[in-house]
């Protein structure tokens, strides 16, 4: 989860692609708003269920056009061939 944060901070979306699951992932990262800053990342509660599936709770802060703005969400993750990969999430 936070190897993934820090690619959307960096802008890094290759990466972030290579980290979404195959059925899940889009054909591109969406586009990001023009002066969008990144202020930080709180994981909350972090799940195994089972060797290969966990969930991620976190908060990321950001502020945009002077204000600050949260995304919650409860990440799902699965283990393949001992990569973690990000599946979908649901917004809190």
């Amino acid at each position: 989860m936070r190897s993934r944060y820090s690619a959307y901070v960096l802008g890094l979306d290759e990466y972030l692609l290579a980290t979404w699951h195959p059925s899940s992932r889009p054909a591109q990262v969406g586009p990001r708003e023009a002066g969008l800053r990144w202020l930080g990342l709180d994981v909350r509660q972090h799940l195994q269920q089972g060797e290969d599936a966990a969930t991620v709770s976190f908060v990321a802060r950001s502020k945009l056009g002077g204000r600050a703005q949260r995304l919650a969400e409860t990440s799902r993750f699965v283990r393949e061939a001992g990569r973690w990969y990000y599946v979908d999430g649901d917004l809190a």
